[in-house]
């Protein structure tokens, strides 16, 4: 892998600090122990940070490759285990994991990760962004309207908040990856969504692709819904978003 190497991890007390390499990290999450996959790029910090969310499948390989992904691009990335340690590969164990994962759990989860990026000697406190797809996308969204220092929040078909004092919480600028073909949610939800942060004054950036289902960027999709144009398309946007609010 071209810039990154395995490593066996080295914690330093309160930061947890990681030299460049991949593995496995955990921290506290109120009075749980939650674990990561954590990606360092290499080179010297401190560095941009995102937090990775996961579709409904779990931390499989397909979200560990998208932190290596972010890794390359120069930003230290932590992609949250959300399901403790399962992974699904069929819908109907997939749907089970989701549904038997407390929505509060996993927003603590996920405001943990943020608290631990942020304790980190080699992350940019001030330039920490999160992304997600799928359920991923939908819990991306709901930590913008949880946790105001969030730089960037990038969303791929995740269903996006209506509540307008939601939406007036979210402080960072959101970009949105969604599929016309979707069903959930629909282009009619997420014009709505456009609609009503852009009357309060946010900064939102949505892209609907045409011809596009739900998980139109994993190549792995199960229902065949993989367009590779669409997903070349989101994730240079994707790239270009983050660069801008994160580095720039």
């Amino acid at each position: 892998m071209k810039g990154l190497f395995m490593l066996g991890l080295v914690f330093l007390a309160g930061a947890g600090v990681v030299s460049a390499g991949e593995g496995t990290v955990s921290y506290k999450s109120g009075d749980e122990s939650v674990s990561s996959f954590f990606v360092a790029p290499e080179g010297k910090g401190p560095f941009p940070a995102v937090i990775v969310i996961q579709e409904w499948w779990g931390l499989n390989d397909w979200i560990k490759d998208q932190a290596r992904a972010l890794a390359k691009e120069g930003y230290a990335a932590v992609a949250v285990d959300l399901y403790r340690g399962k992974v699904a590969d069929k819908q109907e164990e997939a749907h089970q994991l989701m549904m038997g994962a407390p929505p509060d759990r996993i927003a603590r989860d996920l405001k943990a990760a943020y608290a631990w990026l942020q304790a980190r000697a080699d992350v940019k406190k001030g330039r920490i962004g999160a992304i997600g797809w799928c359920m991923g996308g939908r819990y991306s969204l709901e930590l913008a309207t949880k946790e105001p220092g969030l730089a960037a929040v990038v969303a791929y078909y995740g269903a996006p908040p209506t509540d307008a004092a939601a939406i007036a919480a979210i402080k960072a600028p959101v970009l949105g990856n969604f599929g016309g073909d979707d069903k959930g949610p629909a282009p009619d939800q997420v014009k709505a969504f456009e609609a009503a942060m852009k009357k309060a004054g946010k900064t939102v950036d949505v892209k609907i692709y045409e011809g596009a289902g739900h998980a139109f960027a994993n190549v792995n999709n199960p229902w065949g819904g993989y367009r590779e144009a669409a997903a070349k398309d989101a994730w240079s946007r994707t790239t270009a978003f983050l660069a801008k609010y994160l580095k720039g």
